[in-house]
């Protein structure tokens, strides 16, 4: 049940982050104005780059590590005060190096730039995967809920005109500092002190520096797309794929949500060997996300066109053929996040992640150079499909000799018969009805009907799953 709270508590912070642009953006885009926001857009998007230097891949690898030593205080306390001194090294000399590149380098800008570093500094005293590889969710979460309602509150409060930039870029760096900062007093009586002599942080460098490169990787892998298209394709196709993109991976977030989760349970069953452990968590846990992406998956498909002009405009039609063609990526990154993130990662597989992560970047680079001057934006929403299934597949080639593939995906007609019928039905009902928010919810609840109904007449394993784990619930209560 602790996996399921904390998997909740996650995706319960995911749904925030999905909801919190809804409400902030019409209102920031229209009081700053485009050019401001260009100017936000553009300096956090450097500073971006720094923190994840100065961070390296201490989030993934700290999260690991903790969960190996979770059962030993001293040990924990060891590891925790070795990675938050290489954390808080990394990133002071990352914070240094851009002070010194936008600040005396830079004639432009100086003052965003300088108030864009507190992001630098939140994420160099960040210590939120010391609580997830502990497996405490709650505070981490509620956490960054508070932070994140209060942001919102004082934009709304502060943020009047165009001449309040500065305040909205302080007000998003705040708010993450103070964060970071709220975490450090749960430490009581759950790390101890530790001699500085018997420390020894750069022994962590290199293995946290094996999973910074796939979290670098990513970054380039996600502004690599926006860049060809818009060398090769026309400006306003940019917009059109970065919207269809946006909300797939919104969509997504609600699934890979269980990564996060997941990650340090097994890595504390890989810790004490539990071999059997490992598998059964596997095989829930890609049950579980097979039977969730799927109807994710078929609803997108199934409103993309009307929904992409209701909910952005007429301007951007063409976004409904690019979610439609990008929804299958739902799918295939719940598998891979599986075997990737919930698999290699936490039995100290990482290089053969990172080969994955890749050799995706690679393929989407050239499949890319191949279909965007034949198809645009929708060639680069296929680009996307076709790398992410060539990451599962390498991922599937490490994973082969300890895991049955055949047996995961054993029962996956069931759930894409499921979502197949949903998808018929609640298209032609998107058909025959104008989109508003009252059909938008009509079509949800009936697709979850829908769903739901066939998976119960096909017996799919996730019922018997699902009663297990009410089952169990009972005998704790």
């Amino acid at each position: 049940m602790k996996v399921i709270k904390n998997y909740l508590y996650n995706v319960g912070y995911q749904i925030l982050l999905m909801l919190t642009p809804l409400i902030t953006t019409p209102y920031v885009s229209r009081v700053l104005g485009a050019h401001n926001n260009g100017i936000n857009t553009y300096t956090n998007g450097w500073v971006t780059f720094f923190y994840l230097v100065g961070q390296l891949g201490i989030t993934l690898y700290g999260n690991r590590e903790i969960a190996y030593k979770r059962e030993n205080k001293l040990e924990r306390s060891k590891l925790f005060w070795e990675m938050i001194s290489l954390q808080i090294i990394t990133s002071t000399l990352s914070l240094l190096l851009y002070l010194i590149i936008f600040m005396f380098i830079s004639s432009n800008l100086k003052e965003y730039f300088l108030m864009q570093s507190l992001w630098i500094v939140a994420y160099g005293i960040d210590i939120s995967w010391y609580f997830m590889g502990m497996e405490d969710f709650k505070k981490t979460v509620t956490r960054n809920t508070v932070m994140k309602i209060l942001s919102v509150i004082l934009i709304f409060l502060l943020v009047k005109s165009k001449n309040d930039l500065i305040k909205y870029i302080f007000l998003l760096g705040f708010s993450q500092l103070a964060g970071s900062i709220t975490l450090w007093p749960y430490l009581k009586g759950s790390v101890q002190w530790v001699k500085f002599k018997e420390l020894h942080p750069f022994k962590h460098f290199y293995p946290a520096l094996l999973l910074f490169i796939p979290t670098i990787t990513t970054q380039i892998y996600f502004v690599v797309n926006r860049i060809m298209l818009g060398k090769m394709g026309p400006q306003s196709a940019v917009a059109q794929f970065d919207f269809g993109d946006k909300i797939v991976k919104l969509v997504l977030a609600i699934v890979t949500a269980t990564g996060t989760v997941m990650l340090p349970h097994i890595a504390n069953k890989f810790a004490v060997g539990d071999t059997e452990g490992i598998k059964k968590s596997l095989n829930n846990s890609f049950d579980y996300v097979t039977a969730l992406s799927i109807p994710m998956m078929f609803g997108l498909m199934a409103i993309s066109n009307k929904f992409s002009v209701w909910f952005l405009g007429n301007q951007y039609g063409p976004t409904g053929n690019i979610i439609f063609l990008e929804a299958p990526a739902i799918l295939i990154i719940a598998w891979s996040n599986v075997t990737g993130v919930q698999y290699l990662m936490p039995i100290h597989k990482e290089h053969e992640y990172t080969i994955s992560v890749t050799v995706g970047a690679i393929i989407n680079i050239l499949v890319n150079f191949f279909l965007i001057p034949k198809f645009g934006a929708n060639g680069a929403a296929l680009a996307t499909v076709i790398s992410e299934f060539s990451i599962l597949l390498v991922q599937w080639n490490f994973i082969k000799n300890d895991i049955s593939i055949f047996y995961l995906y054993k029962p996956l007609w069931k759930y894409l018969l499921s979502g197949f019928v949903m998808f018929i039905i609640i298209s032609k009902i998107n058909h025959l009805l104008s989109m508003n928010i009252i059909t938008l919810l009509i079509e949800g609840l009936l697709g979850i009907v829908i769903y739901g109904l066939v998976v119960y007449l096909l017996k799919a394993p996730i019922l018997f799953k699902i009663n297990e784990l009410v089952k169990n619930r009972v005998r704790e209560d």
